[in-house]
């Protein structure tokens, strides 16, 4: 029996920081094994704001080398870059053509981008959501992890797929799968909150870089960012993320990282203050990194390989998105 389809996809922008490793990449390197996955680095959707292009490349090859760094294996999993492979542009398209109006006017995300970039409310940033559903339905993916502003791009794919399905398939026989939310256990990872304002999900984004602890951090910068990041008054430490919102952020990385269960970090920190756990967190996620950034430096170093991982990863995905693409172009009258 086949694996079932999994797609997700990161944009390779800004820096990759410990939200994207504790609450998605390593998610990606326990499923390799139970899942037919898919990692683009989506660049289409990276351009939706102005990109630096020195910098969109380098990123590109930096996220490739974590990636495989992190325990990404190319050889189980398609990695690619979504560029590589224009079946997504082509399909974007076609499903442009059935997307309403109305539907992506009422995407919040579309709304809350416009007011962060306002100087370029472009049209890519509009349709970005359909750009997304050809990246999902392309693959007759199963499954696609989605957080909370991803939920009503995903709702658009499964009535693109439907609306689809109805003008040109049969129940029997439907042209496309209709994709599931992965909703992760929740022992696997929770909310990496930003350092100076733990009320806010942490951002690899982030114009200002002391709420986040990036993958590629020195030990000294991630002593510096965690020794300064915000707590709450009084002293005690406890778990409580409404009155206590920067100790419970800091309980949830350290207990992702050393993998011990919040309870017994509390009580392990009883009658000490907030200093000792800091110093302990730092010491933890920098022994914790350490051996991924020595083996990223190491991939990183030989661009020739990184190449061929993109080439390879390339060619299966269009192969894939061909026969889904070829199927469309029969049933709506392309010759």
């Amino acid at each position: 029996m086949n694996n079932p389809t999994l797609l997700s996809g990161i944009q390779p922008s800004g820096k990759l920081m410990i939200g994207n490793y504790l609450g998605v990449v390593k998610q990606w390197v326990t499923m390799q094994d139970e899942y037919n996955c898919l990692f683009p680095l989506v660049d289409l959707h990276a351009i939706t704001v102005r990109q630096d292009p020195k910098l969109l490349r380098q990123r590109s090859y930096e996220f490739l080398s974590l990636y495989i760094a992190c325990g990404l294996n190319p050889k189980k999993s398609t990695i690619f870059v979504q560029s590589h492979v224009p079946q997504h542009a082509q399909f974007s398209w076609i499903l442009n053509c059935f997307t309403y109006m109305g539907e992506l006017n009422r995407m919040t995300q579309f709304k809350d981008k416009s007011q962060k970039h306002a100087s370029n409310i472009n049209a890519g940033l509009y349709s970005y959501p359909v750009l997304m559903a050809a990246d999902i339905l392309l693959y007759q993916s199963d499954l696609v992890p989605v957080g909370e502003d991803q939920k009503q791009h995903l709702e658009l794919c499964r009535n693109l797929a439907q609306r689809l399905n109805h003008e040109y398939a049969t129940e029997e026989k439907p042209l496309l799968k209709m994709p599931d939310p992965y909703i992760p256990p929740k022992t696997s990872g929770g909310r990496i909150m930003a350092l100076q304002d733990p009320t806010v999900k942490m951002s690899k984004s982030d114009t200002n870089e002391q709420n986040v602890i990036f993958l590629l951090d020195d030990p000294k910068t991630i002593e510096k960012k965690i020794k300064r990041c915000v707590t709450d008054s009084g002293s005690e430490i406890t778990y409580d993320e409404k009155t206590k919102p920067g100790i419970a952020n800091l309980l949830t990385i350290y207990s992702l990282i050393t993998q011990q269960n919040i309870d017994e970090i509390v009580q392990s920190y009883q009658g000490k203050g907030y200093g000792y756990l800091k110093v302990d967190l730092a010491e933890a996620l920098i022994e914790h990194l350490r051996p991924l950034q020595e083996k990223q430096k190491q991939l990183i170093s030989d661009k020739a390989e990184l190449d061929k991982i993109l080439t390879r990863g390339a060619k299966a995905a269009q192969e894939l998105a061909q026969k889904t693409l070829d199927t469309i172009h029969q049933k709506i009258g392309f010759i």
